[in-house]
């Protein structure tokens, strides 16, 4: 099945739709979104793509990330892809969206409009081996320390996000005590 994705302009409306490679080799913009899901203890689940990947195999990020379909809300998209790639669903909640272009070495380019959404849960993962390669829990600042000594380990679009979706996991803990 070919799999279309959403093409927008700057402001995030739609204009059209395209096989998804195709936007890819094309560096169109196009809708997506990155999924933040954190645990009781405060620690963010991690996500290493699968090895088999058209771009990025092998990079951590963020808990699961893709692209709504024509006609599919983002967020149900999101509900939709966490089940897929990580087995599990959770409340999520929208805190930011941000655009970027990030060309690849196999003359692919990420260009999107990347909607992120924040999620709690202490449900373990089953992964989907064609998506996910493996997970690990790991605290914000662990992450930043890895980041900052190995960013290539890191997905484009995760190292963008990471520091908003901190200040908000941060920001909300601060008001609850």
């Amino acid at each position: 099945m070919e799999e279309l994705v959403i093409l927008v302009d700057q402001d995030d409306r739609e204009t059209g739709v395209m096989e998804k490679i195709q936007a890819h080799r094309e560096a169109l913009l196009h809708r997506a979104f990155s999924v933040f899901v954190f645990n009781s203890k405060g620690e963010l689940m991690l996500q290493q793509r699968a090895l088999g990947k058209y771009h990025s195999p092998g990079l951590w990020t963020n808990t699961c990330c893709s692209h709504p379909r024509p006609g599919e809300e983002t967020e149900a998209a999101a509900h939709r892809r966490l089940q897929e790639e990580m087995g599990f669903d959770c409340t999520l909640t929208k805190i930011f969206h941000f655009t970027y272009i990030a060309p690849f070495d196999n003359n692919l380019t990420e260009h999107e409009v990347d909607h992120v959404f924040v999620g709690f849960s202490d449900t373990l993962p089953v992964i989907n081996p064609e998506e996910v390669e493996s997970y690990r829990f790991a605290t914000l600042d662990d992450i930043s320390v890895e980041m900052a000594e190995n960013p290539e380990l890191f997905t484009v679009w995760f190292q963008i996000a990471f520091e908003r979706v901190a200040e908000y996991y941060l920001n909300r803990e601060l008001k609850k005590s």
